[in-house]
Order: C-alpha cells, then sequence, then structure tokens
C-alpha cells in the first residue's frame, strides 16, 4: 500500500506561520534572557572552571535531556562532566557524586520531587550546587548555592504546557556557561582535536599533513624541462598542475591549465621557466583541514603545493599536494 503523503490531515492551518511564529517566540525569548545575565552567571562559571572534580549534571524530563547535552558539551571542551538521571541516583547512583564535584541541576518549575535526593545528598557532601530555574522561588533555588533564574515566558504550546521556549533558553543557558568556562580553560582547537579524533570535526580540525599526497606523488619538474615533459607529467599524475623547481628542490614557480592556455602558440619550444606562474600560493602542511578548505575557495585555487614551515630542513621544498577534491572526499566542503 502506498501512503499518500498529500492527503489532507488535521484542520486547514498556516503551517509556514505557525512555525515561523514559534521561532520568533523563542527568538525573543533568548534576547530577553542574553540581558538577564549577571553576577550569578559568572559565579557559576567559576564554580565549574575551579571544581577539583567533575561537574555533575542532572534534571528530569526535558530538562535532564537538556542537562545531557549541557554535560556532554562541556566534557568536549576540557571540563571533565557527567549526567546523572535523578531516579536512578535516588536508587544508588548518588554514589557517582563525591567531594571535589560540583552539581548543576536543572529543572523548569523548580519544584521536580526526584531532584530532592540529588539536592540532599549534595548537601551532606558539601558539593555546591548550581540551581536553573523558572521560577525565583523554587525549592531547586532555594538549596542552591549559585542562583540561576530564568526568564518566565510564555511557552510556544497554545496550551502553555508543552516544553518548548523554556527548554531552549535552558539549552541557550547551558551552551553559555560551556562556552564561558571553555574561554577560562584556553581550550584551543589542538585540545579540541584530541576530544575529537573521529567524526565531521575530526575531519575539519586534521592537518593537511594527514590529507595530503606523499613526496612520490609530487608533479614536479626543474626550470629547464621541456613542455613536451611537463604535459606528461601533469597528466599522469592527475593534478592537472606541475611545480616548477630549482636545482636545490625549492618550489619556484607551478604551471596550470591556464598557464597552457596563455602559453599555447609557444609551447612547443618552451621550457618550464617560460610558463609558470612565479611565486605560487602554497599551503602549510601544520594548518587544520577547514582553514585549507577556507583558503582554497578565498583562492579560488583547486590545487596547492604542501610546504612544512616547521621542517627542520629547508622549508620551502614542497613535502605534499593537495586537491580540493581530497577535502570533498572526505565530507568536508
Amino acid at each position: 500500500m502506498v501512503l499518500s503523503y498529500m492527503s489532507p490531515v488535521g484542520p486547514a492551518i498556516d503551517l509556514v506561520g505557525r512555525g515561523s511564529e514559534v521561532i520568533r517566540m523563542e527568538a525573543e525569548a533568548l534576547a530577553t534572557l542574553a540581558d538577564c545575565l549577571d553576577g550569578s552567571f559568572e559565579a557559576a562559571c567559576q564554580l565549574v572552571y575551579r571544581a577539583k572534580g567533575r561537574t555533575v549534571v542532572s534534571g528530569m524530563g526535558k530538562s535532564g535531556q537538556i542537562g545531557r547535552k549541557f554535560a556532554a558539551t562541556l566534557a568536549a571542551t576540557g571540563t571533565p562532566a557527567t549526567y546523572i538521571h535523578p531516579a536512578e541516583a535516588a536508587h544508588g547512583d548518588l554514589g557517582m557524586l563525591v567531594p571535589g564535584d560540583v552539581a548543576v541541576v536543572i529543572s523548569n518549575s523548580g519544584n521536580t520531587a526526584e531532584l530532592r535526593a540529588i539536592l540532599t545528598y549534595s548537601r551532606k557532601l558539601g558539593i555546591p550546587v548550581i540551581g536553573i530555574a523558572s521560577n525565583s522561588t523554587s525549592y531547586l533555588l532555594d538549596q542552591a548555592d549559585v542562583r540561576l533564574c530564568l526568564p518566565s515566558v510564555r511557552e510556544a504550546c497554545p496550551a502553555n504546557i508543552a516544553p518548548t521556549t523554556s527548554t531552549t533558553m535552558q539549552l541557550a543557558f547551558c551552551d553559555a556557561i560551556a562556552m564561558a568556562v571553555m574561554d577560562l580553560r584556553g581550550f584551543t582547537r589542538d585540545g579540541m582535536k584530541v576530544l575529537h579524533p573521529g567524526g565531521s570535526i575530526g575531519l575539519r580540525l586534521a592537518e593537511v599533513r594527514e590529507i595530503m599526497h606523499p613526496p612520490e606523488r609530487l608533479p614536479l619538474v626543474t626550470e629547464a624541462t621541456p613542455m613536451s615533459e611537463v604535459l606528461t607529467i601533469m597528466t599522469s599524475m592527475g593534478f592537472g598542475i606541475a611545480g616548477v623547481v630549482d636545482g636545490d628542490g625549492v618550489l619556484i614557480g607551478v604551471i596550470t591549465d591556464g598557464d597552457l592556455r596563455r602559453h599555447f602558440h609557444g609551447l612547443a619550444n618552451a621550457a618550464a621557466a617560460e610558463v609558470m606562474t612565479a611565486h605560487p600560493k602554497t599551503i602549510d602542511a601544520g594548518h587544520i583541514a577547514e582553514d585549507a578548505l577556507h583558503f582554497f575557495n578565498e583562492m579560488k585555487i583547486t590545487c596547492a603545493f604542501v610546504l612544512d614551515e616547521a621542517a627542520q630542513s629547508d622549508h620551502r621544498k614542497p613535502v605534499g599536494i593537495v586537491h580540493l577534491h581530497d577535502f570533498l572526499r572526505l565530507g568536508l566542503g
């Protein structure tokens, strides 16, 4: 049986208009939230930053899902963190909390009953609690050492019940803490690369030396090489480019399809030095893939020779070559 997605379902409403309304409501809530940050936000960031142990995040329901993401973001940006489900905490997982930790408890109402066990146990161990809620008189904020009260705004749900605007604010607020703490740590791309060896982030942070074709694949010629040989090398290597090196192996120019077109009528009797473009655009082996791809797009080139500026020997000698297709093959671009 084939289902038709064109069949009318539900009442006739302006779905695009409704979607835009929801997004605008949540955007307005975020703008309000940005204007509400104060010293409590700074205190929370400092508490997470200075913790000798981990940042232990907890929350129930949708707030718990935000908490899981918060803990994952902290861990991915240099702050040891984990998530504890409040219901599981009351059945033994409280043992995951130890002195030196910092607890971050998230709840829209601030009165979620399942959170009481974590709050009580944290108090017993002397673990500081950062409370995030939208109710300033709630039990959570009453028990918290750092009280982060989010603006009370209407949910995008017509009945003002389904967590929508409130969870968007929680997510943005937690991201703000994570990014501020990351800045405090001076967490760099190198640190990010260590923690993200796989996936698209790992590829974007890979160095050009990990992507480039090795020296044995380099289409290199000398200044005196006849253009008939240059054309053979350009074709056989498959990069559509040839590098011209001097007697010391230093890259002094490149020959591209554009150079061939500009010197078309004199190619038969020309040498590489007469056709090449001097001072070619190159890229360093230590650049990360994301920056290299941006360089390719900005320079409007499809291929470049790779130099290693950190090399002990002459850094002007090409050590590899990288093509735009190499980035696309890895899912970048």
